[in-house]
């Protein structure tokens, strides 16, 4: 039998999400240990009349892990990994650390994001950028399959039309109480780390969009403006070479021309060593806000903005990330998954560290002259409708009626669906 707390030290751990700036308050949360668990949590919510919530990591930065006044169904104890023949078999709740600790000793990596505490399912359900894209795609692309309980209370293998919504439709459609995900040989990869003074930020920014404009699948990287200890701002380019490692040292040495740097470092590690680089740096509670965009490349215009965009900065821990997306993501064919953008790109988060959300909202609007249309579904938030209607491309029509037929009532809400879209006839095709 499922367990329901109301109050105590259960109820605040499971409330207790990464957003301190969330203070949405559930009435009860259903503690969920098995998949039967998760169905009769769904049943008492049908019976009490009360809106659904799943939490996984509790990672999403809008709090829709929480619906104030509704009943939460946590995940958070199944976080069971078993790893074979190349498949991980992944609980609900399993953290991407979870996940790549459970691959390390097998010389096995998974696609992750770059955040160890971050839901690995959560993260896949919605694309899932991560520094081994370009060689094996997107979090999402990896899934191979997954028991999904649906809003009438059955629990379902997804396969055909499901299985695709799954790959980058977000958790609209069910609870995924165990997926399947692909593990891949990988027992090392090459990382560099790179620091380059604040007044060389624009070129390093445009010397770093030629240096990967032709980049092999192999290397990823991520290139941030950021703040040193001391309070300075500063650009950090955090390259991650996933091929052979000889041929890989020469392509990240190439990194230290972007600038002067400050720091040019390249080591070897696991893909476990590398998830949990940023450990801590993302601490629990602190209020964020994120905004985010795609651009095609740094053109001078949108290198400007960007500056223009840091320099409004209002907070003194806020920074802007952008990750890189090319190679093996982007040869997947577009109908193929519910993701809706498959040409090369960047993705640009504004993240905004204990202010009020302004600055990451201006910073959205100043890049979007530059922008493709829609954004990161991951990252948009209810109030960013505009991209949320554009996020899915082609897929939006096809997204909407698989959401309408498997969750008429608009059960499970969880990263943004465009309202409504007119019917696109070719939208079941998969190329």
């Amino acid at each position: 039998m499922v367990q329901l707390v109301t109050e105590g030290p259960e109820y605040d751990a499971a409330v207790a999400i990464w957003n301190g700036a969330v203070g949405n308050r559930p009435v009860v949360v259903a503690i969920c240990t098995t998949t039967a668990d998760v169905r009769e949590a769904i049943a008492v919510a049908r019976e009490r009349g009360l809106p659904l919530s799943v939490r996984g990591g509790g990672h999403d930065w809008a709090g829709r892990a929480l619906r104030d006044g509704g009943l939460v169904i946590d995940l958070t104890r199944m976080r069971q990994v078993s790893i074979e023949a190349g498949v991980a078999t992944v609980g609900g709740g399993a953290t991407a650390e979870d996940v790549a600790a459970a691959a390390d000793p097998l010389g096995l990596a998974v696609a992750t994001g770059t955040v160890g505490t971050v839901g690995l399912l959560g993260l896949t359900l919605g694309g899932g950028y991560g520094p081994l894209s370009g060689r094996f795609g997107l979090a999402a692309d990896n899934l191979l399959g997954a028991e999904v309980v649906l809003a009438d209370g059955s629990a379902v293998q997804a396969d055909g039309e499901l299985l695709w919504a799954l790959r980058g439709g977000g958790g609209n459609f069910g609870v995924v109480t165990s997926a399947r995900i692909a593990a891949h040989p990988l027992a090392e990869v090459l990382v560099g780390s790179f620091a380059f003074p604040f007044e060389e930020a624009e070129q390093v920014f445009l010397r770093y969009g030629e240096l990967l404009d032709c980049g092999p699948d192999e290397l990823t990287s991520v290139i941030a403006i950021v703040t040193d200890p001391e309070g300075n701002p500063l650009v950090s380019v955090a390259p991650t070479w996933s091929g052979d490692l000889a041929e890989g040292k020469d392509v990240l040495d190439g990194f230290a021309a972007l600038g002067t740097p400050l720091q040019a470092e390249v080591s070897v590690k696991s893909p476990l060593a590398k998830l949990r680089e940023f450990d801590g740096a993302f601490p629990d509670g602190v209020r964020y806000a994120i905004r985010t965009r795609n651009v095609t490349g740094f053109t001078p215009e949108v290198v400007t903005a960007l500056l223009e965009a840091y320099a409004a900065r209002t907070s003194p821990g806020t920074f802007i990330n952008i990750h890189h997306f090319h190679g093996a993501a982007s040869r997947v064919p577009i109908r193929r998954s519910a993701f809706g953008l498959r040409d090369d790109h960047f993705m640009l988060e504004f993240i905004e560290v204990g202010g009020d959300g302004r600055w990451a909202r201006a910073a959205s609007t100043l890049l979007a002259q530059y922008s493709l249309p829609g954004g990161y579904p991951n990252l948009l938030g209810p109030d960013d409708q505009s991209q949320t209607a554009a996020a899915y491309g082609p897929n939006a029509a096809r997204l909407l009626r698989i959401k309408h037929r498997l969750d008429r009532r608009g059960v499970f809400t969880a990263t943004a669906l465009p309202a409504g879209v007119s019917g696109d006839p070719g939208a079941d095709s998969e190329e």
